[in-house]
């Protein structure tokens, strides 16, 4: 009986497998693409229940691979090792994103600026602050890190602004930083740090060009908000909108 247990649970993932190399993830349902990764961390066995108890734990598949290694670890069934496979996606994905659309890319608009810097936020569970830097004709040369926090608690500095815009040779840069309240409205505090760091960059001949905040799904251009005296919502690209 065991051994013909077995044999189905093979004969399914090889027909899943071969589903998904034949038509992609395409109409497949958060539970099932979750099932396929599972096959990887659990060799054997049934892992559609285990599929089924984290969508209906976390809310949907982007939740759960968002999910801390702590808080997927309180799911029975769910050991170390899945749990570092599940947390090792949405690195790789931002990993991929990044190396896709990074340096090089020429960036007339906010929405190209967003859409470089989006993957550097995936699965973020800290406020974090970028800056993308770009020469005098708009081509990115490269975006990095100034701190984790939001404006107001971390040590957003203008020196770390500085140094990594003149080590680029920048001539213009955005600055980014996510909201984890999932609400995209700048805050007070946001428009402060905006105009010191604007105020001091300028006398170096380096200028911002924008501010944007991202949230999950959303992109808010302070610039735009500004200029229209409330919330501009960026429409975000992909890459074959680019051009």
């Amino acid at each position: 009986m065991a051994e013909k247990q077995k044999n189905l649970h093979a004969g399914h993932r090889q027909r899943v497998k071969a589903e998904f190399l034949a038509r992609g993830l395409e109409g497949w349902s958060d539970h099932r693409a979750l099932e396929l990764l599972l096959f990887y961390a659990i060799p054997q066995g049934d892992v559609n229940p285990l599929a089924h108890e984290l969508i209906d734990r976390f809310g949907s598949l982007a939740k759960v691979l968002d999910a801390s290694p702590d808080e997927l670890k309180k799911v029975p069934g769910l050991g170390e090792h899945t749990a570092a496979l599940l947390s090792l996606i949405p690195a790789l994905s931002s990993r991929y994103s990044v190396q896709r659309g990074g340096p090089g890319r020429i960036v007339h608009t906010a929405e190209q600026a967003a859409a470089i810097l989006t993957p550097y936020f995936y699965g973020a569970r800290n406020e974090l602050v970028y800056i993308l830097c770009l020469d005098s004709k708009g081509k990115a040369l490269g975006v990095r890190r100034i701190s984790e926090g939001n404006l107001r608690n971390s040590d957003v500095s203008i020196r770390r602004v500085a140094e990594a815009a003149l080590a680029l040779g920048a001539s213009y840069f955005y600055m980014a930083h996510n909201h984890t309240s999932h609400l995209a409205f700048p805050s007070a505090e946001d428009w402060y740090g905006t105009d010191a760091v604007r105020a001091a960059l300028s006398p170096l001949g380096v200028s911002m060009v924008d501010h944007l905040i991202f949230t999950d799904g959303d992109v808010v251009s302070l610039r735009e908000s500004e200029r229209e005296g409330g919330r501009k919502v960026l429409q975000l690209i992909g890459p074959q909108e680019w051009e």
